[in-house]
């Protein structure tokens, strides 16, 4: 393969080829193993900005557009820090995610807290830091930011998170807004709770309405019917009270395409592919949402209720997930006669890629060394765990996963492998299962400036906590 001539999975100017070796934002990813080691996540400044960018192009159907970088996908400070610079806001779900974003520097007016099962201190800590929302997951917990909230002499401003029937064609673990899910407030009580909030206006300011109808979904459908229930809720207490909601917001969802190199796409499920190849952009759901409660709109007469209305979105894989490639070693090679298999054995395995058993998520595989060689040789790829579930296959045979991954022919001890677009729910969910120490993490910028940050663990982290 010449250099002009550049694989299905790459990125221009961000994920190519060069000398054979991959090349991200212009650093040859051999070079960075040699001088981190590996495992190694390598993270894309300018591809993290260039997401946004893109995001943010929703803003052309309704200038008062928030977005909140939802952490959880990948709360490291670095990583909020670019995010932070590039201009947009951020959400939380926890205290400990409060104090990171806090410490990134985000300003309490830019954070908004989720969360099914806070406690009263991260309750308190949200209103004592006075943050734009605190998203209410269920009557009691209104109960409970009242409670807290006359302790400390202070206001809460918050949100209803409602759950409201809405399905999408993904992961059935990523639905959030289905009556089964563990997340948000019925309909039917929804309006109560409303009505409860302001009828103690020295505690809590009820300032929004939430949907969150889940993570990678392919159409524009179920935002379209989130927004349009948000909507209904938000005209009812208008006319009911007078009241008026500053914000609607949308939740997260917009996909990634993890599907750029279809060589496997035959092997998974038609379902799968639907959702892993999924390009729903977030100016196509907005646009759809904002046409239909448009009309809405103007036939109540309510059009200064939308044009006033800010719409906050929390988009958290589609501004991270190919932002970031975890470089890792093949370390073993072997063969089985048996079953004519040959074995790449690398040190990365679901300790930092969870969601490879915990969804049977697929993540590409190059081999960075010879990157710009035919991959057609198939490989049964697994990770260094001593877990027999800690492979890169399906082991199921319900199409999650191929069933061999496709690299160059005579897989080498030493050659780094590539695994593409895992920086959703990667770093923030490895552990240190089987005593292995977390991995650094580089930031690259577009001049090639690199920036550790992360520093790889020791084995004396292992024990730093215990006694």
């Amino acid at each position: 393969m010449t250099n002009t001539t550049q694989p299905d999975w790459a990125i221009p100017n961000y994920l190519e080829v060069k000398d054979n070796h991959l090349q991200i934002n212009g650093v040859d990813a051999i070079a960075l193993t040699d001088q981190y080691d590996t495992p190694l996540f390598v993270i894309s400044a300018p591809r993290i900005r260039a997401n946004i960018a893109r995001l943010l192009a929703a803003k052309q159907h309704h200038p008062k557009l928030k977005l909140c970088y939802a952490s959880k996908a990948n709360n490291t400070l670095g990583v909020l820090r670019v995010v932070r610079e590039a201009g947009i806001d951020v959400e939380v779900n926890s205290g400990g995610e409060l104090f990171k974003a806090l410490r990134a520097g985000f300003k309490p007016e830019q954070i908004e807290m989720n969360g099914i099962a806070k406690t009263e201190q991260e309750i308190a800590e949200a209103i004592e830091a006075e943050i734009y929302a605190i998203n209410l997951d269920s009557p009691f917990e209104l109960e409970l930011v009242e409670q807290v909230a006359a302790k400390l002499g202070k206001r809460a401003n918050v949100t209803l998170r409602l759950v409201a029937g809405v399905s999408t064609r993904s992961h059935a673990g990523l639905q959030t807004a289905m009556y089964t899910s563990k997340f948000g407030i019925s309909p039917a009580q929804a309006r109560q709770m409303m009505l409860r909030a302001l009828r103690n206006p020295e505690a809590v300011n009820l300032v929004g309405i939430h949907i969150h109808v889940g993570s990678q979904t392919p159409d524009p459908e179920p935002y379209v019917q989130a927004f349009q229930t948000m909507w209904e809720h938000l005209l009812w207490l208008h006319k009911e009270t007078g009241h008026t909601l500053q914000h609607i917001n949308i939740g997260g969802g917009i996909p990634v395409n993890y599907l750029r190199d279809r060589s496997h796409a035959e092997e998974i499920s038609e379902d799968e592919r639907t959702m892993l190849g999924a390009i729903l952009t977030s100016d196509e759901a907005i646009g759809a949402a904002l046409q239909v409660v448009r009309d809405a709109a103007r036939n109540a007469g309510a059009e200064h209720l939308l044009r006033d209305l800010e719409i906050v979105m929390e988009p958290g894989r589609s501004v991270i997930a190919d932002a970031v490639t975890l470089l890792t070693k093949v370390r073993n090679v072997k063969t089985r006669p048996e079953t004519d298999d040959h074995w790449a054995l690398t040190d990365a395995g679901y300790n930092l890629m969870l969601s490879m058993v915990l969804y049977h998520w697929y993540y590409h595989a190059v081999n960075a060394s010879r990157a710009g060689e035919e991959h057609s040789s198939r490989y049964r790829m697994a990770g260094p765990l001593c877990d027999g579930g800690d492979v890169y296959f399906d082991m199921h045979g319900d199409g999650h996963l191929p069933d061999h991954r496709l690299l160059p022919s005579d897989a080498k001890v030493g050659e780094v492998i590539a695994m593409l677009n895992t920086g959703a729910y990667t770093m923030s969910q490895m552990t240190a299962y089987n005593g292995r120490p977390f991995p650094a993490a580089v930031l690259i910028e577009e001049n090639g400036q690199i920036e550790v940050i992360r520093k790889r663990d020791n084995y004396e982290d292992l024990v730093l906590n215990e006694m």
